[in-house]
């Protein structure tokens, strides 16, 4: 065998099958819920929201037309968890910033 042949040759090696999850990861990982950021808003709110929404969006041009199709808001329950965890995360340090990218419950 050459040099070339030395150096870009490789063995071919069966890849390994991965290990087995233990019964009792699977069960830890189901019992978690995601806690959806925004849930469907109520149908009282539909009318007045779409209103506020389509007189901003035409501003000076009367003529346009616009659709609502979906309207959300914010989960309280969501809302509760990012404040209560930032205020406590943010401790002594009030200048800090945080971000909450997913909130899971059991």
């Amino acid at each position: 065998m050459g040099i070339f042949a030395r150096l870009f040759h490789r063995e071919q090696q069966p890849p390994e099958l991965p290990t087995s999850v233990s019964e009792t990861t699977i069960k830890e990982v189901e019992e978690w819920e995601a806690v959806p950021p925004y849930i469907e808003a109520s149908a009282e709110d539909y009318e007045l929201v779409s209103l506020i929404v389509t007189a901003i969006a035409t501003g000076d041009q009367p003529e346009s037309q616009f659709v609502v199709k979906k309207i959300l808001q914010r989960n309280p329950e969501a809302k509760l968890v990012s404040l209560i965890a930032t205020s406590i995360a943010a401790g002594t340090n009030e200048g800090s910033q945080f971000v909450i990218r997913k909130i899971v419950k059991k």
